[in-house]
């Protein structure tokens, strides 16, 4: 026997069907470690390896499929158009948009398997004897898996290593998978290496942990509640946590950048929190980037431009023009991408399609989209990009906003949120509402992989442009058939 068997019990379905190779840049995952079962029992791991490469498994949350897909396609901040047969895939980009996924759709499948499989990996490493600080690592990783299975799925199946493959994985409510969760997370982090902002934090650290656990108590009122999708109520005790996580993470050296694309670049100073180190943060720019552009993309994914519209004009974070000095990459501005586009030496870049000038439109259909609809969108520039982010500091000091605003600290609240918004060159504001924190959130973290949850959150996400199934069910996922065939401890969730 060995522990693949296991994996397969726990995530369930492992073959997926391939992805048209157009649009799909795969981890091959051969970095995994995969063990065997000495007669009957768990063969411990050599912690090092698996703990090198459950980091490197991290690279999967760079994929546009799968994880990230599910966190954005179903968003009123992007929009997957088909153009042609270009990003048809059966329609596995069209239901997301639309909310009308079912329990066969592959990247949900994708995404079951990838995470659960981490998780349970990382529990190997724990059962391995690791070193003190090993063992916080892995309770961390397990801890960054299972938070987005319990935020997908609203339940966390778990297999101990103790188990035989013949055992079924036990499954966790979400308020137990919460519990869980934290209790990792809390017992990690006087163990984890305190490690202060820089462009190559690529391993579990006290901010990091921080940051996770101010992120389950901001949203707790969520996986507390009875109904998925509502109404919350936030408790100010949870509220005043996730301040005191943020200002941890604060004291550890962390503070807002002030050129704010230069938190995605090399040259990143004082956000980065966590990265992946493996791999790099190409996908985000050939899955929105036109064919006839250097470099050539994917000319898949477009933002909207009710969203493009919250932006003002003076709000650094809006983008930049593209230099066109002559040098490689030049002719790709930052941000926004709309209107004419232009090569590294300023020429009009021409559609090889329509052979006339490329310019980006405002607007964009979800099916049967020429090839220069749609607004595109660059944080990562090809030419001087850093590591995938997972974890930055805005974010975190955008958790603590939010936590103000719901404890009943209206002004304080406001005054952080003016502050951000002066470091990014935007007016301030005079009054701070749930409905302009939620603009905000997404003018500072757009395309980052994590709006569902705050739409979620806002109880925005049944709510949004080209959700076609606005039923409350749909805040969490169906769990995927093969999950349910293997494992009859699973329950599907209502309404699928």
């Amino acid at each position: 026997m060995k522990n693949s068997h296991i994996y397969k019990l726990l995530v369930l379905g492992v073959s997926i069907a391939a992805i048209s190779s157009c649009t799909d840049l795969v981890n091959e995952e051969k970095d995994s470690v995969v063990n065997p079962v000495v007669e009957g029992g768990f063969a411990p791991v050599n912690v090092p390896e698996a703990l090198s490469s459950a980091y490197k498994d991290l690279s999967t949350y760079s994929d546009q499929a799968g994880i990230y897909a599910l966190g954005e396609h179903t968003t009123a901040e992007m929009i997957p158009p088909t153009r042609g047969v270009d990003w048809g895939d059966n329609g596995v980009w069209r239901t997301l948009d639309a909310h009308t996924w079912d329990a066969s759709h592959s990247y949900i499948l994708s995404a079951w398997n990838a995470l659960n499989q981490r998780a349970y990996k990382a529990t190997e490493i724990i059962a391995s004897n690791p070193s003190a600080v090993q063992k916080a690592e892995a309770q961390f990783i397990r801890a960054y898996n299972m938070f987005w299975v319990m935020d997908y799925w609203g339940v966390v199946p778990v297999r101990e290593v103790t188990q035989g493959v013949n055992d079924l994985p036990k499954v966790l409510s979400r308020s137990d998978a919460f519990d869980y969760i934290v209790k990792d997370l809390t017992e990690a982090l006087p163990n984890l290496p305190k490690a202060g902002p820089s462009a190559t934090n690529g391993t579990a650290n006290k901010a990091a942990a921080n940051f996770l656990l101010a992120k389950l108590h901001l949203n707790k009122a969520v996986y507390k509640s009875a109904t998925p999708a509502g109404p919350y109520t936030f408790d100010k005790a949870d509220m005043d946590k996730v301040a005191g996580y943020v200002d941890a993470i604060t004291a550890d050296g962390y503070a807002l950048e002030k050129d704010y694309f230069s938190t995605f670049s090399a040259s990143a100073k004082t956000e980065p929190i966590l990265l992946v180190l493996e791999g790099t943060a190409q996908n985000r720019w050939f899955m929105t980037l036109h064919y006839g552009q250097n470099p050539s993309g994917w000319n898949g994914f477009t933002t909207l431009a009710d969203f493009y519209d919250t932006f003002e004009a003076k709000d650094s974070r809006i983008g930049a023009p593209a230099k066109k000095d002559g040098t490689q990459y030049s002719g790709i501005g930052l941000g926004f991408l709309i209107g004419p586009q232009y090569t590294d030496k300023g020429e009009a870049v021409i559609d090889t399609r329509t052979q006339k000038p490329l310019s980006f439109t405002r607007d964009v259909p979800l099916s049967g989209a020429a090839t220069d609809k749609g607004i595109r969108v660059i944080k990562y520039h090809p030419a001087n990009s850093g590591k995938y982010i997972l974890m930055r500091y805005a974010e975190a000091y955008l958790m603590k906003a939010e936590a103000q605003l719901r404890g009943g600290n209206a002004a304080g609240a406001l005054t952080t949120i003016n502050t951000l918004r002066t470091t990014r060159g935007a007016t301030t504001i005079a009054s701070l509402t749930e409905a302009n924190l939620f603009d905000e959130i997404g003018r500072e973290l757009y395309w980052e992989g994590g709006k569902r949850t705050t739409e979620i959150r806002f109880s925005k996400f049944t709510t949004g442009q080209g959700a076609s199934v606005k039923e409350a069910y749909t805040v969490l996922y169906p769990i995927p058939s093969a999950a349910l065939v293997s494992n009859p401890n699973l329950v599907q969730n209502d309404g699928y």
